[in-house]
C-alpha cells in the first residue's frame, strides 16, 4: 500500500531542510536534506536552494514552503532573519516559476504556522483545545496561535516588548549560542518571555519547539510559569511535515 505522502520545505534563517513526508503518521519518510541558509538569503539564492532539495527528491507534485515571514496569498510581507528583499514579493508565483509548477501547486506559509498545524493534526491531543500557543526557538522565536484547533495565522509573538527589547533578541535560541549562555541562564530569559506573553493572550497551553527543542529536557524543567509547557512532538521536523500536508490540501496563507 502507497503511503499518502507529500513534500515539504522549510526555510530558516541558518538552514534550508526539505523532506518527504508520510501524512498518514506524520512523519518523515527517509532523510531529510539542509543546506546553509546562502549569505545573503535573496529571494534568487533560497530559490535555487529550494530548487535543489526539491530534484534531490526527484519529487515532482505539490510542494510546501515556510518562510520566517508574514505571508498573506503567497506574498512576504515581512522578513525576519533573512534578506528584507523578500517584503512585497510573491513568493508562492517565485518558488512556483523555479521549481516549474502551477502556482496552486506551491503552499506558502510562515514556518511557525506550519509547524503549529502540524502539531495539532498529529501531536499530542491536549493541543486541540483552548487557546494554545506554539513557540519556535532558533534563529528567531516564531508563533502560532490557535483556539480549538483553528489557527489564526501570522502572529509575531517572537517580536513583542520584553523589557524594552524586541523579544528574540534576548530569548531565541540564537542568543543563547551568540552569547554563550548556559541552559539554565538561557531558561530565566524564555521564562521572562513567556511570563509577559501569558499576560497578553492568557493561553490554556504553550508547546516550544524548533532546534532546541531536541534539548528540552535541560531547560523546559527550569521554567516556571503559570501555564503548562510542553515540547513539540514532532521536534524540528514539525515546519516540513505541517508545509507538505498544506501542499496536498492546497492551503496556503
Amino acid at each position: 500500500m502507497t503511503a499518502n505522502r507529500g513534500f515539504g520545505i522549510d526555510i530558516g534563517g541558518s538552514g534550508i531542510k526539505g523532506a518527504l513526508v508520510d501524512l498518514d503518521k506524520g512523519e518523515l519518510i527517509g532523510d531529510r536534506l539542509r543546506i546553509d541558509t546562502p549569505k545573503p538569503s535573496t529571494p534568487e539564492a533560497v530559490a535555487d536552494v529550494v530548487a535543489r532539495i526539491v530534484e534531490h527528491f526527484g519529487w515532482d507534485g505539490p510542494v510546501g514552503i515556510t518562510l520566517p515571514a508574514v505571508i498573506k496569498k503567497g506574498v512576504a510581507q515581512t522578513a525576519a532573519n533573512i534578506d528584507p528583499s523578500w517584503i512585497g514579493l510573491d513568493a508562492g508565483a517565485l518558488f512556483a516559476e523555479r521549481l516549474g509548477r502551477d502556482i496552486g501547486d506551491v503552499a506558502m506559509l510562515n514556518d511557525a504556522d506550519a509547524a503549529g498545524m502540524a502539531e495539532m493534526r498529529f501531536g499530542d491531543p491536549a493541543a486541540r483545545k483552548g487557546v494554545v500557543a506554539l513557540l519556535t526557538f532558533g534563529t528567531g522565536i516564531g508563533s502560532a496561535l490557535f483556539q480549538n484547533g483553528s489557527l489564526m495565522p501570522n502572529t509575531e509573538f517572537g517580536h513583542i516588548e520584553v523589557d524594552g527589547h524586541d523579544a528574540e533578541k534576548k530569548a531565541a535560541a540564537s542568543a543563547k549560542d551568540n552569547e554563550g549562555l548556559s541552559y539554565p541562564d538561557w531558561a530565566k530569559r524564555v521564562n521572562r518571555y513567556l511570563t509577559v506573553l501569558e499576560n497578553l493572550i492568557w493561553p490554556d497551553l504553550f508547546i516550544v519547539g524548533g532546534g532546541v527543542s531536541k534539548k528540552s529536557h535541560k531547560w523546559v524543567p527550569l521554567l516556571d510559569i503559570r501555564t503548562p509547557v510542553i515540547t513539540a512532538s514532532l521536534l524540528n521536523n514539525a515546519g516540513i511535515v505541517g508545509a507538505a500536508a498544506a501542499a496536498k490540501e492546497g492551503l496556503s496563507h
